[in-house]
């Protein structure tokens, strides 16, 4: 029996009296923590009131949940509204179901929004939040493991991710009692939480060693976000809708490459033409 695999758990949610706790939700929640910490402290060492942090955060995190949500049911549609579907499962947050370039959009408009009612450039906001953002989706991307799903195209290498049939927040078990086992596949999930702290922990030496203009280390964020998405997203085996041959999500992070890699370098010309006026 070949035991060189990475368990995945077979069951996701626990009963705690009436009240169900989902591993996925905690996952998402611990991811938020995280975040609002590392950019509270990053927000203060800037001299700003950490209670701006907390009152942003709030909205950008609502913001970024509706739009992960919405960006989810509509770029999969016919897991809600086809036949035999039922539409109110589109809500169902719970079960799983979140596009992350949907959060980013909608949570990017929150915390316009409320970096606006408290006077602050958004901006600068936003390169003060980029590292805790990449830090909330890795912690968060554990959530699909707990769920035995996203998962990558079947593999036989070492590390190699072991996956159940899944139904009603638990694996699927025979009437003899085991657990069912759909095989052995990349693990996505993995390979995106770790590209997301080496994206965190960059960010964070960049902005330590090099003044960038302001927005920058945000546009680095996204395109160093969106370059992880294309190659893993290439192994991903889970059904999506797909435009010319291609995942939609695939066309959305090259849409996110294009364009911040496009703020960067007008920028950077920007302050090289302004350098060469001051000389």
């Amino acid at each position: 029996m070949d035991m060189s695999y990475l368990p995945s758990p077979t069951r996701g949610v626990w009963a705690l009296g009436p009240l169900p706790v989902r591993a996925y939700a905690l996952c998402i929640l611990l991811g938020i923590l995280v975040a609002i910490a590392l950019v509270k402290r990053r927000w203060s060492a800037r001299g700003g009131a950490s209670t701006q942090v907390v009152d942003i955060s709030v909205i950008a995190v609502v913001g970024g949940i509706v739009g992960a949500r919405v960006y989810h049911v509509l770029t999969d549609p016919e897991l809600y509204f086809a036949p035999g579907r039922d539409p109110w499962d589109a809500v169902k947050i719970w079960d799983g179901g979140l596009g992350i370039p949907g959060g980013l959009m909608g949570g990017a408009l929150a915390a316009w929004w409320a970096c606006r009612r408290a006077g602050i450039p958004l901006s600068a906001y936003a390169d003060t939040a980029a590292p805790g953002v990449a830090l909330a989706q890795a912690f968060g991307r554990w959530g699909n493991w707990f769920n035995n799903e996203l998962y990558g195209s079947p593999t036989t290498l070492p590390w190699k991710l072991k996956v159940y049939e899944w139904a009603d927040g638990r694996a699927v078990t025979t009437t003899d009692g085991e657990t069912v086992v759909l095989g052995y596949f990349h693990p996505t999930f993995l390979y995106e939480s770790l590209w997301n702290v080496g994206l965190a922990a960059t960010l964070l030496l960049i902005d330590r060693r090099r003044q960038l203009s302001r927005g920058h280390l945000f546009a680095t964020y996204v395109a160093g976000y969106a370059l992880g998405r294309l190659w893993i997203e290439a192994l991903r085996s889970d059904f999506a809708n797909t435009i010319f041959g291609l995942r939609v999500n695939t066309w959305v992070s090259l849409l996110a490459l294009a364009v911040s890699l496009t703020v960067l370098v007008l920028g950077r010309r920007t302050a090289s033409q302004q350098d060469e006026q001051r000389t």
